[in-house]
């Protein structure tokens, strides 16, 4: 998680958060350091995003504007929008009232952390 203020485009601050990224694991051998495919919305679609997520590995599906929408992509993009709303249900994180970032990404961090321990919960009972 990367926050930014309310004024600066996404855009720019979404190859920060793909080049932080921690090791993916799960395989046997040397984690995997990108993903192998980026998911996201037409407010990412210029040319040049799509190229640096080529460069650095990662193929991007993105629908390009003005077009209809890639067939299957809303069941795709249905765990984004699940997350944004499961991080809502935590209605100080709804709208950002704090004015020190480490406390809202402390909040954000301890909601991640709850939303996580619920479904361990279900999952194990």
């Amino acid at each position: 998680m990367l926050t930014s203020g309310a004024n600066v485009p996404d855009i720019s601050r979404a190859l920060d958060l793909l080049d932080c990224y921690p090791p993916i694991a799960g395989r046997p051998g040397r984690p995997r350091r990108r993903f192998d495919v980026l998911l996201a919305d037409k407010g990412y679609s210029s040319e040049a995003f799509r190229q640096a997520c080529r460069e650095r590995g990662t193929e991007p599906i993105i629908a390009k504007p003005k077009t209809p929408n890639i067939k299957g992509l809303g069941k795709l993009r249905y765990v984004v929008e699940q997350t944004f709303a499961l991080l809502h249900q935590f209605r100080r994180l709804a709208v950002r009232w704090e004015r020190r970032l480490d406390i809202h990404d402390s909040l954000v961090s301890l909601a991640c952390a709850m939303i996580c321990w619920r479904r361990m919960i279900k999952w194990t009972a």
